[in-house]
């Protein structure tokens, strides 16, 4: 049954816009709760954005694996290596992008170990991994399982996958297995990856996409595969869109139930963690069947989230370009208690003189501001690329 699912794409977009969205405030210090992480355990709307984009993979997925199936085993490893390899190198790019930054007022370059410094003075260099990277080796492990295991197998290959990752957290310290310190996947990515190149936000080397964490992201692509493969074989019918609503209802309970032994937290992403979201992304795709497959109810709303899904990666890799790139730029901002001399990048200078005077006693509402005029920008990018029929796909 070859049907177009104009939800799936609205899906793909909502969650890239939320994710350019949370990323890109007026100022990290004024961030409303719902627009950030949870510090640990725990699951705010900012902590759905992630899982739900490797969901929309896993959606995709579903239309394309017949033809890569048919085509051969040649076709299907070109395809899959090739596009695992661009998405990881694009995601180092821009982990190393602008290739240069301002140290002591001093443009220098950023070498693959000394990218720049913390607070603290320690010297840190080009990360690893990230977003970008986890997405593409969630894509490749997922294909492979799919690809060699078909649609029963790879749902008993997640399950399992889900299970033995509980098992190897505890299993490694059985005394505190879910704790930044306590948990065992840092101590692997330091031994492989190197304290130098991972994540350091968290305060100390721990990265939030490094490789142990990784094993049940994977899982989430491959639901969505099931998912998306479940709508292709069962079309736009009552039955499917009830029986999504069930599975998204049983899939939030147990991520409740199993969150009690197996916390959920997307920063060690637990298998608790993966189950939930599965069944909140569930939920919000059931929603958007019905309203643009059932009801028709499209409009500005649909067209709005769709220009961002049709150019996704794209996107989204340009939303990390820019503010970047703008870094680069330095308008002088007067001087600091020290007397040294202050600067703001463009962006920052919009921020400060233009959204954040709007309501200068509610600075969570400037910087909020500041995003919204951002993912504005970034939709006006999508929408001329749709105009002209341009999609940048990798």
């Amino acid at each position: 049954m070859n049907q177009r699912f104009h939800s799936l794409d609205v899906f793909r977009g909502a969650t890239v816009a939320l994710m350019i969205l949370v990323n890109n405030p007026g100022s990290w210090s004024h961030i409303y709760a719902p627009l950030d992480h949870a510090s640990w355990h725990g699951c705010t709307p900012t902590d759905l954005v992630f899982p739900f984009f490797l969901f929309a993979v896993g959606n995709a997925m579903a239309f394309v694996m017949p033809r890569l199936d048919a085509a051969g085993e040649s076709a299907f490893w070109k395809k899959t290596l090739r596009r695992t390899a661009l998405i990881f190198l694009i995601g180092l790019f821009l982990n190393w992008f602008p290739f240069c930054f301002y140290e002591n007022n001093v443009l220098v370059l950023r070498t693959w170990n000394h990218a720049f410094l913390l607070n603290n003075g320690t010297e840190i260099g080009v990360r690893l991994f990230g977003v970008l990277q986890r997405i593409a080796l969630s894509y490749f492990f997922a294909s492979v399982i799919i690809h060699f295991f078909k649609v029963r197998g790879a749902f008993i290959v997640g399950a399992t996958i889900l299970l033995l990752y509980w098992f190897l957290c505890v299993a490694a310290n059985p005394s505190d297995p879910f704790s930044i310190s306590g948990w065992f996947g840092t101590a692997v990515d330091k031994s492989i990856i190197g304290a130098n190149h991972m994540y350091h936000g968290e305060g100390i080397a721990f990265d939030p996409e490094g490789l142990m964490n990784t094993f049940a992201a994977i899982v989430e692509v491959i639901f969505g595969y099931l998912v998306g493969n479940y709508i292709i074989q069962k079309g736009k019918t009552p039955e499917m869109l009830n029986s999504l609503f069930v599975a998204a209802c049983v899939f939030i309970f147990a991520g409740f139930c199993w969150d009690m032994v197996f916390p959920i937290n997307k920063k060690i992403w637990t298998s608790s963690y993966t189950v939930y979201t599965t069944g909140l992304a569930l939920l919000v795709l059931s929603m958007f069947i019905y309203l643009v497959e059932f009801k028709q109810r499209t409009g500005i709303w649909s067209r709005f989230f769709d220009v961002f899904g049709k150019n996704a990666l794209f996107i989204f890799a340009m939303s990390g370009i820019i503010p970047r790139t703008m870094g680069l730029i330095r308008i002088a901002n007067g001087f600091d208690d020290a007397g040294k001399p202050k600067f703001l990048t463009p962006l920052s200078w919009f921020y400060e003189h233009a959204c954040k005077p709007v309501f200068p006693s509610q600075p969570n509402i400037g910087s909020l501001l500041y995003a919204l005029c951002f993912i504005g920008m970034m939709w006006f990018f999508a929408w001329m690329l749709d105009k002209k029929k341009i999609y940048i796909k990798v």
